[in-house]
């Protein structure tokens, strides 16, 4: 009889041999950052995750800074948006001032910069529109510029959210040709049309004013277009690609992670996020283990960085353990 029960008799037995251990140093904590003063706002579908003012941004950066997590990746909500989303590539827009903020207070703090336009077009898509379409080659100079823009104030990591064709190529050349040859390129390279992200969209007031992104972001039945959209953006300069969500997509996680010889990051997205946190404020669920157990899915199938709005949480377990 083959007895496999031997290395299950205990929390110190399974512990030495189990296969997928959790480490701080691989989660990611998103912010959300806003223009005005003294603000904390509580995202009402997101408990426990906060937009600030950037005067009130310090009381979450020593939450994070104390957790021992290394890396945070930022989402700018300004006060103005426009047809172009020209906030995006303000060097005095929202995000370039938390960024330098963040960088004089926590130097050491990794800084992603999340670079797209949803977040400051009047319209709510990712690129230029022009009769109702989303127009791709037009969108890539100021996505361009909005990475040079965000280098310029001090970020470690671009990370191009768009899904526009060839977007990692006009950033990689815009960043060199302004000196930031050392900035990496993190591409949300499979990122779905997805169900999941309706939090963050009230979180990040990002929702499209008409329409859906379906015609830039992948549909949710495709696994192997996630292999030549990853093999693109490496093709084009990236040095870590991501999918987008996580726990629906462990497949293409997985797919990406057995296909390339490189730093595969998934993100643990809003949805996925609040179901967990409404199932346990029920009594439906044990949250943590529940989270720890979405959070070693998703490291098992082979992400090196995991993104979570549930990162202060596991560190203060991890602590504990």
């Amino acid at each position: 009889m083959k007895r496999l029960r031997r290395l299950r008799v205990n929390e110190t037995m399974r512990s030495l041999v189990r296969e997928t251990k959790i480490q701080v140093s691989e989660l990611v904590y998103p912010i959300f950052v806003m223009d005005g003063e003294n603000i904390k706002n509580l995202i009402p579908s997101m408990p426990g995750i906060h937009q600030f003012s950037i005067d009130r941004l310090n009381e979450e950066l020593e939450r994070i800074v104390q957790s021992g997590i290394s890396g945070i990746l930022i989402f700018g909500i300004p006060q103005h948006k426009d047809e172009e989303g020209s906030g995006a590539y303000d060097d005095n827009g929202i995000t370039q001032r938390a960024i330098r903020y963040i960088k004089e207070k926590y130097p050491k703090l990794l800084i992603i910069a999340d670079v797209c336009l949803c977040e400051y077009t009047s319209h709510g898509h990712c690129g230029i529109i022009k009769n109702g379409r989303v127009l791709n080659d037009e969108t890539l100079p100021l996505l361009a510029k909005a990475a040079v823009s965000l280098a310029k104030a001090g970020a470690d990591i671009i990370a191009p959210s768009d899904m526009m064709d060839g977007r990692v190529k006009a950033i990689r050349e815009e960043l060199d040709g302004n000196g930031f040859f050392e900035i990496a390129i993190m591409a949300y390279s499979a990122k779905y049309s997805s169900g999941y992200y309706a939090p963050f969209r009230e979180a990040a007031h990002s929702a499209p004013g008409f329409g859906d992104r379906k015609t830039y972001q992948m549909d949710y039945a495709n696994g192997r277009e996630a292999i030549l959209e990853v093999e693109a953006d490496l093709e084009e300069g990236a040095d870590i690609v991501m999918v987008k969500p996580a726990l629906a997509y462990l497949d293409v996680i997985k797919g990406v992670a057995d296909s390339f010889d490189c730093p595969v990051a998934a993100y643990n997205v809003s949805g996925e996020y609040s179901m967990v946190k409404a199932a346990a404020a029920n009594g439906w669920v044990d949250e943590k283990k529940i989270v720890m157990e979405n959070i070693t899915a998703i490291k098992r199938a082979g992400a090196r960085i995991i993104i979570t709005y549930h990162a202060l949480d596991i560190a203060g377990w991890l602590k504990e353990a």
